[in-house]
């Protein structure tokens, strides 16, 4: 008999998703990447490399599988309503269950697992809520969520004796001791702290997503960017971002794009990378050199000359701050 799990990083599906596998089913994972995950920070996992890492140590084979622009779409306009910021987790929910299900019947398995705990969020696990997802995906009585399952209606699964109820559990709330206590049961021991990996949940970067949905394009390129650095919005088409530290000034000049202007500090001087998009005036180059002027480490110096580059010609530019 297989299941299908659906894996997010955190504990709480992982522990699903084992604690079905040590009943005997063949359990697979899949882990779904939006353009809304935490960006790779040095010394940090992503909740999709955390989702590979505890699935290898369950012994769960994961697959990882792009949502795309349907879900930008539901970002932009869920049926169901953002949540406190810009997080549509009913909406997003339904389309992860949906494609879960896909995949589910391309496998062969014969069930879903989510590690959804009642009351435990806010907008998305209620049980009202939960029975409105499973039937908007079309997945009613066949999404078995081990962790809260005996304070639910009993599933397929249940009810044709596949899966043992009464080895299930009845988590509930916000509390986080009973899946502590758990992982150790199950020998899942190495796991993350409980934190979102969905920066719709971010009310600062919410507030910069509705700044690009209102004057911006808003595609995959200009979502990485809302993820980088210090923003100022000169006008609804001009934006200057600041990069914060090495990693973040690499990724703005893999991102520039035709018509970008990127901004240097000379080489011997301590600085940030720019990245200017938009409308571009003699006003806001000398604007923009200025700024990144205030990040660099001056040395004593009264002006600096800050550097900028057109992509893709590499016309170079310079601007003298004093």
């Amino acid at each position: 008999m297989k299941a299908l799990a659906l894996i997010s990083g955190g504990l709480d599906s992982i522990l699903a998703a084992k604690a079905v596998k040590d009943l005997g089913i063949d359990v697979s994972g899949v882990y779904f990447r939006t353009p809304f995950c935490l960006r790779k920070k040095k010394g940090q996992d992503t909740p999709e490399e955390l989702a590979a890492a505890l699935s290898v140590n369950a012994g769960i084979a994961l697959r990882i599988q792009d949502l795309g622009d349907a879900f930008l779409k539901i970002v932009e306009h869920p049926a169901h309503g953002h949540g406190k910021n810009m997080n549509p987790c009913i909406d997003c929910r339904i389309l992860m269950l949906q494609k879960a299900r896909e995949f589910m019947e391309q496998l062969g398995a014969a069930f879903l697992i989510t590690g959804e705990v009642i009351g435990q969020r806010a907008m998305s696990q209620h049980r009202h809520t939960m029975r409105l997802i499973d039937k908007e995906a079309g997945v009613e009585g066949i999404n078995l969520r081990p962790l809260s399952a005996r304070l639910l209606e009993s599933t397929v699964p249940e009810q044709q004796g596949i899966i043992d109820r009464n080895k299930l559990y009845d988590f509930n709330g916000r509390s986080r001791q009973p899946q502590r206590e758990l992982a150790v049961m199950l020998n899942v021991l190495d796991y993350p702290n409980a934190a979102g990996g969905c920066l719709l949940t971010d009310p600062i970067f919410a507030q910069r997503l509705k700044d690009l949905l209102k004057t911006g394009v808003y595609d995959a390129n200009n979502i990485e960017l809302l993820k980088l650095g210090r923003q100022y919005r000169f006008s609804p088409e001009t934006k200057l971002i600041v990069g914060r530290d090495e990693s973040e000034n690499a990724d703005m000049e893999s991102l520039a794009q035709t018509g970008d202007y990127l901004l240097f500090p000379p080489d011997d001087i301590a600085g940030p990378t720019g990245l200017l998009r938009g409308a571009v005036s003699e006003a806001i180059l000398r604007l923009s050199a200025g700024i990144l002027c205030r990040y660099c480490d001056l040395t004593g110096r009264a002006s600096l000359d800050i550097r900028l580059c057109t992509i893709p010609e590499a016309e170079t530019k310079i601007i003298s701050v004093g």
